[in-house]
């Protein structure tokens, strides 16, 4: 069975972001660290090298697949800052549906800016994802 590559390391997330991101984008990136944190109640960490994770939890598929993976995460790419979150709880299309300008995949939430969204329901989205994976894992 291959081994997951995402995993928790010792790296500072503060220098991560500082290296990462510049300007609005960094701005951005510690808005969201300061939002993921109150809401986990987790301290951030680095999850290779290029995610900032908050908590963890371990999963085990039917396959017999099992793994660690964080509660919430983010990070910052070139092109967008990168949410990763788990989009299957109840309300999450309700709230995706007054969120704002954003692209989304199977569990990441791709934003250009904080400006073109609704915080306030960014703040529920995370809130419900960590729900969702506490309550399932």
């Amino acid at each position: 069975m291959a081994e997951l590559k995402t995993k928790v390391n010792t790296e500072s997330v503060e220098f991560f972001l500082k290296k990462a991101a510049s300007g609005k984008r960094l701005q951005d990136c510690f808005t969201v660290l300061e939002l993921m944190k109150n809401i986990t109640k987790e301290e951030p960490k680095m999850w290779d090298q290029l995610i900032v994770g908050f908590g963890n939890y371990h999963y085990k598929y039917e396959s017999g697949r099992e793994g660690d993976f964080f509660i919430a995460g983010f990070s910052p790419r070139k092109q967008n800052l990168t949410l990763y979150i788990m989009a299957v709880f109840s309300k999450y299309e309700d709230l995706m549906s007054k969120f704002g300008k954003y692209k989304n995949g199977k569990s990441y939430l791709y934003i250009n800016d904080l400006v073109d969204i609704k915080i306030n329901i960014l703040k529920k989205i995370i809130s419900e994802s960590v729900k969702y994976i506490k309550k399932k894992y």
